[in-house]
């Protein structure tokens, strides 16, 4: 047995005394010799256990990469910065009256507990059970040190990187919409209403529906209804009602395709046929995927994590970059380290 795992070891690896058919890859790639291959078998020469010794190349793939956390590590608590903010930052204007929105502005739309998310001043808000328990489907995500783009650039800079994209839809958006779907649920919602453009958010909210048994209806904007068939086949997948926006079942929708039958459609008139239906209709709550303070809360479950693993790596960043569309993905990563300076 064990000369047929050295035999395997050897072909694997390239080496010249293989009977076998070469892996190009690894001969190329790691290029071990015989004794290395038979100590990777476990093999014993004259008695005494054949010992693995690597060159300068192969020891310097011991390099850690990637920093990961088991799940007892998830974090129980969502960070929320307005606790620590200076000055309260200003306030959400109703599109109507331009006055700061309350409660029975968003009542319509949301469930209660979602809207004292929105308005509360508490710095740490725990997260419920149920939403940890489908947070370890994914979480905690890796953080991965970048050294290829260190040697490209030629920095003495370390880059590191947290990758949101294991999770089932393959962005950070389920971390909000867990836990929307969740409170939805608690509060007796039966079915919710989204708009999304490329398809990650209504993936996402698709996703958190099946698993709280909520219906999910979704306005996507044309013209990714049109060219992005997979991502609408992976929101009907999970039980989601996928319609190209502009559509016929909103008030909204029908004045649109009235003056341009055509119309490509917006994230804005996609949001508008979702609020509208879930305005009208008291068994339905709408869910948003950015730019609401409880949203943005929901996300730093991506700092907080990062920032454990970084002390892993012995490690403290200068500078923390993200990406910011409605905020979402920024706020995940830069607010639980803006508030440790605050």
């Amino acid at each position: 047995m064990a000369a047929d795992i050295a035999g395997a070891a050897r072909h694997e690896y390239g080496h010249e005394k293989s009977t076998r058919r070469k892996s190009l890859t690894y001969a190329c790639g790691r290029g071990l010799n015989a004794s290395q291959c038979d100590a990777l078998a476990g093999l014993r020469r004259d008695g005494q256990k054949v010992r693995l010794e690597l060159d300068n190349k192969e020891a310097s793939m011991g390099e850690q990469l990637k920093y990961q956390m088991d799940e007892t590590r998830i974090p129980k608590v969502w960070y929320n910065i307005q606790a620590d903010l200076p000055t309260p930052a200003p306030a959400v204007l109703h599109p109507g009256t331009k006055q700061p929105v309350g409660p029975d502005d968003l009542s319509p739309l949301f469930p209660m507990a979602l809207i004292m998310q929105e308005v509360t001043t508490e710095r740490e808000i725990e997260i419920p059970e149920p939403v940890r328990e489908i947070y370890r489907m994914w979480r905690p995500t890796p953080l991965i040190r970048a050294r290829g783009l260190e040697r490209v650039l030629g920095t003495p800079a370390k880059i590191f990187y947290k990758y949101e994209g294991v999770s089932p839809a393959g962005s950070h958006k389920p971390n909000t919409a867990i836990p929307q779907a969740f409170y939805n649920k608690e509060a007796g919602v039966k079915r919710l209403s989204t708009e999304t453009g490329a398809g990650q958010w209504g993936s996402s909210l698709a996703l958190a529906g099946s698993l709280f048994g909520l219906e999910v209806l979704v306005y996507q904007v044309r013209v990714s209804y049109d060219q992005k068939p997979y991502r609408r086949a992976l929101m009907e997948t999970y039980g989601a009602n996928c319609l190209p926006s502009p559509s016929n079942t909103t008030d909204y929708g029908r004045k649109v395709l009235a003056e341009r039958p055509d119309h490509p459609g917006s994230l804005g008139i996609a949001i508008s046929e979702a609020v509208e239906v879930a305005a009208k209709d008291p068994q339905t709550k709408y869910a948003l995927g950015s730019v609401l303070n409880h949203v943005l809360l929901h996300q730093t479950v991506i700092g907080s994590e990062a920032m454990e693993q970084l002390a892993m790596a012995d490690a403290w960043p200068d500078v923390v970059i993200g990406c910011a569309g409605g905020g979402s993905n920024f706020a995940g990563i830069a607010f639980p380290f803006i508030g440790q300076g605050l």
